[in-house]
């Protein structure tokens, strides 16, 4: 998952029974691809209610066994050797479809098996659990969005940055009206070189930067702002894939002034860093954090006031799987709610996509683009 490089490490204890008894209401889900995301799902799972994990898919048969030992990712903790007693594990979607006890597919495939998979799932007649990206572009997004409103399934989308405590406080002191109207602002997100994403910048298979790791904070501007009516973006490009690159979004209000830096940069002594700078009326609100190759180094969350008081509210520890638990709490409750999220809805996921595919063209073509409807 490449925008979410916090250095920490869950500590997770005996957390990998299954769920085998099904209580009134409990949502039944498959899990199709078990490598890095789908074992942070699986663990979220774990301590979520209402909700459990009944099949999977993987054409691995180790994986199939239980033996997720080989997996490692940039947070939580690796891989282990699973129980799956009472899950059904197929090798192919279209087997894990004919289950009766599935309600949602938890789709964690490669980037650009999305389309098919989620379209596959809703066409079957279950509800849409889809990792971000949904799509590498927004006609893909489309088909997904398509198939799921002519099956009447819901699709919620794993843009899960807004449940992580800095984002989610920021949103709250925005949502509150105390500090008056949000006037912009500015978010950040620069990896070191992913080695370990095959085909990172492929954009028929990852979409590199802007599409795997910037989405997030497209997705936080198009939450937070709406849509721009244009931007203008300058990128540095590896082969035709934008690599790194800051971005001006023009909204139709002069006062709202919105920017983005993110990209890959090639010095590994800091893996990842993210924040933001947030500007209402009567406030601002600061947040970044920095991964070293020694350690991660935070500058913690702060609201500056109009009275010159630096506020620095507690926050509380917290462990990276914890916000995909508050992320798959939602997807329950949209589909028991038989309404969109509002916070992951595959609309919004889309504009975030538009967003990064607008930005790509104007890197390009090294000028001001309108961003279209």
């Amino acid at each position: 998952m490449g925008g979410l490089r916090s250095m920490a490490r869950a500590t997770t204890g005996n957390r990998f029974l299954p769920f085998f008894f099904w209580a009134a209401g409990m949502l039944r889900v498959g899990i199709v691809g078990i490598g890095f995301m789908g074992w942070i799902h699986w663990l979220a799972y774990q301590r979520a209610s209402g909700i459990g994990v009944s099949c999977l898919c993987s054409r691995d048969p180790a994986k199939r066994s239980g033996d997720w030992r080989n997996i490692r990712g940039n947070f939580g903790p690796p891989g282990e050797q699973v129980d799956l007693t009472g899950i059904r594990a197929c090798s192919e979607l279209s087997e894990l479809l004919e289950s009766a006890d599935l309600d949602c597919v938890d789709i964690c495939l490669p980037p650009d098996q999305h389309v098919s998979a989620a379209v596959a799932a809703a066409e079957a007649g279950k509800h849409v659990f889809c990792e971000k990206p949904l799509a590498l572009d927004a006609a893909g997004c489309d088909r997904i969005l398509d198939a799921c409103r002519q099956n009447g399934v819901q699709l919620i989308v794993g843009q899960v940055l807004p449940y992580f405590p800095e984002y989610a406080w920021a949103r709250e002191q925005i949502s509150s009206g105390k500090y008056g109207k949000l006037l912009g602002g500015t978010f950040k997100r620069v990896i070191s070189n992913p080695d370990w994403i095959p085909d990172f910048y492929d954009p028929a298979r990852v979409g590199g930067p802007l599409v795997d790791l910037h989405v997030h904070d497209a997705h936080l501007i198009r939450l937070l702002f709406g849509m721009p009516r244009g931007l203008f973006c300058r990128g540095r490009f590896r082969g035709e894939t934008v690599a790194y690159a800051h971005t001006v979004y023009d909204f139709a209000d002069p006062q709202v002034v919105v920017s983005s830096v993110m990209g890959v940069t090639n010095q590994p002594g800091r893996p990842f860093t993210h924040g933001f700078e947030i500007h209402l009326e009567e406030a601002t609100l600061q947040f970044e954090f920095a991964g070293f190759a020694e350690q991660g180094e935070s500058m913690p969350v702060k609201l500056i006031d109009r009275a010159g008081q630096v506020l620095r509210p507690p926050l509380a520890p917290f462990d990276p799987v914890d916000g995909f638990v508050a992320e798959i709490h939602e997807v329950r409750d949209a589909i028991l709610g038989n309404r969109p999220s509002p916070l992951l809805s595959g609309a919004l996921a889309r504009d975030a996509i538009l967003l990064c595919q607008e930005q790509a063209r104007s890197a390009r073509l090294n000028q001001y683009v309108q961003v279209a409807p």
